[in-house]
């Protein structure tokens, strides 16, 4: 497992999502009541950027055609058995880190 530093923890306030990019990827970086998750941030639809969507609960949308993930697992909420990758976080600290296999 590779962690890198992805934020701070008051950069992503409870209820935010945010893009990270990580050596040319994007992984979208939500807050949800204190805890942090990561999926890859790049739509399954036509590319969108998952990490500019609007969250709701443990929910993001797409801002670009409402496909909407659970930021907990990656999956798509109208077909489970299909989504994003998801990936390990820690908080260290004020810190965020996530594991995205580099």
């Amino acid at each position: 497992m590779a962690f890198v530093k992805a934020a701070n923890k008051d950069e992503i306030p409870p209820g935010a999502i945010r893009e990270i990019e990580f050596e040319g990827r994007a992984i979208a970086l939500a807050n949800v009541d204190g805890k942090f998750y990561a999926i890859n941030g790049v739509c399954l639809h036509v590319g969108g950027p998952i990490g500019e969507g609007e969250m709701n609960g443990t929910t993001v949308t797409c801002p670009w055609h409402g496909w909407e993930y659970d930021v907990t697992t990656g999956k798509l909420l109208a077909n489970p058995s299909e989504g994003v990758q998801s990936f390990p976080v820690e908080v260290r600290g004020d810190e965020i880190f996530v594991d995205i296999g580099i």
